[in-house]
Protein backbone atom coordinates (compact mmCIF):
# COMPACT_ATOMS: atom_id res chain seq x y z
CA UNK A 1 0.00 0.00 0.00
CA UNK A 2 1.40 3.24 -1.12
CA UNK A 3 2.28 6.03 1.69
CA UNK A 4 0.20 8.34 -0.62
CA UNK A 5 -3.39 9.59 -0.12
CA UNK A 6 -6.46 8.58 -2.36
CA UNK A 7 -6.38 11.96 -3.29
CA UNK A 8 -3.13 12.38 -4.03
CA UNK A 9 -3.22 9.01 -6.06
CA UNK A 10 -5.84 10.27 -8.09
CA UNK A 11 -4.46 13.17 -9.11
CA UNK A 12 -1.46 11.37 -10.36
CA UNK A 13 -3.42 8.99 -12.44
CA UNK A 14 -5.13 12.09 -13.80
CA UNK A 15 -2.28 14.10 -14.27
CA UNK A 16 -0.48 11.43 -16.34
CA UNK A 17 -3.50 10.28 -18.16
CA UNK A 18 -4.70 13.18 -19.52
CA UNK A 19 -1.13 15.52 -19.46
CA UNK A 20 -2.54 18.19 -17.10
CA UNK A 21 -0.92 20.29 -14.52
CA UNK A 22 -1.19 18.85 -10.95
CA UNK A 23 -2.27 22.39 -9.98
CA UNK A 24 -5.45 22.38 -12.51
CA UNK A 25 -6.54 18.76 -10.81
CA UNK A 26 -8.66 19.85 -8.11
CA UNK A 27 -11.85 18.04 -6.03
CA UNK A 28 -14.06 20.31 -8.57
CA UNK A 29 -12.70 20.05 -11.80
CA UNK A 30 -14.45 18.57 -14.07
CA UNK A 31 -12.82 15.58 -16.07
CA UNK A 32 -13.96 16.38 -19.63
CA UNK A 33 -15.16 20.10 -19.51
CA UNK A 34 -12.08 21.60 -17.19
CA UNK A 35 -9.55 18.84 -18.20
CA UNK A 36 -10.13 18.23 -21.55
CA UNK A 37 -10.58 14.28 -20.96
CA UNK A 38 -12.07 12.93 -24.01
CA UNK A 39 -14.88 9.45 -23.77
CA UNK A 40 -11.86 7.36 -24.53
CA UNK A 41 -9.80 9.39 -21.79
CA UNK A 42 -12.84 8.79 -19.44
CA UNK A 43 -12.69 5.13 -19.91
CA UNK A 44 -8.71 4.82 -19.79
CA UNK A 45 -9.05 6.69 -16.45
CA UNK A 46 -11.56 4.19 -14.67
CA UNK A 47 -9.16 1.80 -15.95
CA UNK A 48 -5.79 2.93 -14.32
CA UNK A 49 -7.91 3.77 -11.17
CA UNK A 50 -8.85 0.43 -10.95
CA UNK A 51 -5.89 -1.03 -11.47
CA UNK A 52 -4.07 1.35 -8.66
CA UNK A 53 -7.06 0.31 -5.86
CA UNK A 54 -7.88 -2.89 -7.10
CA UNK A 55 -12.02 -2.02 -7.56
CA UNK A 56 -13.76 -2.27 -9.77
CA UNK A 57 -16.14 0.21 -11.62
CA UNK A 58 -19.65 -0.56 -13.29
CA UNK A 59 -20.06 0.99 -16.32
CA UNK A 60 -23.53 2.78 -14.97
CA UNK A 61 -21.22 4.37 -11.88
CA UNK A 62 -18.02 5.26 -13.82
CA UNK A 63 -20.67 7.44 -16.00
CA UNK A 64 -21.01 9.35 -12.74
CA UNK A 65 -17.69 9.70 -12.51
CA UNK A 66 -17.22 13.25 -13.90
CA UNK A 67 -14.63 15.43 -11.52
CA UNK A 68 -11.75 14.43 -9.28
CA UNK A 69 -13.97 14.57 -6.40
CA UNK A 70 -16.66 12.01 -7.68
CA UNK A 71 -13.73 9.57 -8.21
CA UNK A 72 -12.40 10.16 -4.52
CA UNK A 73 -16.07 9.28 -3.24
CA UNK A 74 -16.12 6.47 -4.84
CA UNK A 75 -12.52 5.23 -3.92
CA UNK A 76 -13.26 5.94 -0.59
CA UNK A 77 -16.58 4.04 -0.49
CA UNK A 78 -15.20 1.01 -2.18
CA UNK A 79 -12.46 1.19 0.30
CA UNK A 80 -14.76 0.59 3.16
Amino acid sequence: MSDKTNEARIKDIIVEQLGVNEDQVTPEAKLMEDLGADSLDAVELVMAIEEEFGIEVPDDEAEKLTSMGDILAYVDKAGE
